[in-house]
């Protein structure tokens, strides 16, 4: 009916979505705490520019990209297409930020003489980027550009979940790998007496697989997925009375 309140969100849903929220602000907070005490803070024209490499990473390939896979199932009763734009907007906005560190780690490499993409570290994380990137533009072709086909779109859509969820595990993967290199880089040989530098970078880490486990137990749990909309019912009954010759009433045409 009109005007009545929409219906209240699965029992504790909101919770854990609070609990990712807090998390990643956490990671982002641990990420400062180290870069600016103990690796000199960040600026961009310096030898600190490499200090942009891992916030940007932290911050677009974790945080945001992490909030972007929850879009829906946070807003779980709103029109399905102002949801696929927030869905995509966050996902382009991590993709600009990770462009940003990518940028500032090669810059910083060439300015110092350091070769590029060498170490597994860099080779996953880069795979993790372009496929990323890939991701993106084909979800915007297949489920945002007018006139896409529902069909394909819909065959499309459990690569399109799958990898989405891939990728986001890749991303955490490639920053666990980039926080033990440059601890062996810039703390090898007191790293084993558990300095404080260290204790804080693995501390990081730890939160970085939390916030993915929080993340991905709420995208991996069935009842809490989005439930469709009367108007997403009509089309896909819709659909499927024009491929496979069903009337909406079952019986055949």
């Amino acid at each position: 009916m009109d005007g009545a309140p929409p219906p209240a969100s699965p029992a504790g849903l909101s919770a854990y979505v609070a609990v990712s929220q807090l998390l990643g602000l956490t990671l982002l907070a641990t990420t400062g705490a180290w870069l600016g005490r103990y690796r000199g803070g960040v600026a961009w024209h310096s030898p600190l520019q490499f200090n942009v490499h891992p916030l940007c990473m932290v911050l677009g390939m974790v945080f945001l990209q992490g909030d972007a896979l929850l879009v829906y199932r946070v807003f779980r009763h709103e029109a399905k297409r102002p949801t696929k734009v927030l869905h995509a907007l966050l996902h382009g906005l991590a993709l600009v930020i990770a462009l940003v560190g990518i940028v500032a780690v090669f810059e910083s490499h060439r300015s110092k003489g350091i070769p590029d993409m060498y170490s597994l570290h860099s080779w996953c994380g880069m795979a993790t980027f372009v496929l990323y990137l890939l991701q993106w533009l084909l979800g915007c072709g297949f489920f945002l550009l007018p006139g896409a086909s529902f069909s394909l779109s819909s065959r499309y859509k459990p690569q399109h979940i799958f990898f989405g969820i891939a990728l986001f595990a890749l991303s955490i993967a490639a920053c666990l790998l980039g926080i033990t290199e440059m601890l062996l880089f810039n703390i090898r040989d007191s790293y084993s007496h558990f300095v404080p530098e260290g204790v804080l970078a693995n501390t990081l880490g730890v939160l970085l697989v939390v916030f993915g486990l929080v993340v991905g137990y709420v995208l991996t749990r069935d009842d809490w997925k989005r439930p469709p909309l009367a108007e997403e019912l009509a089309l896909s009954m819709d659909f499927k009375t024009l491929t496979e010759g069903e009337s909406p009433g079952g019986g055949s045409q």
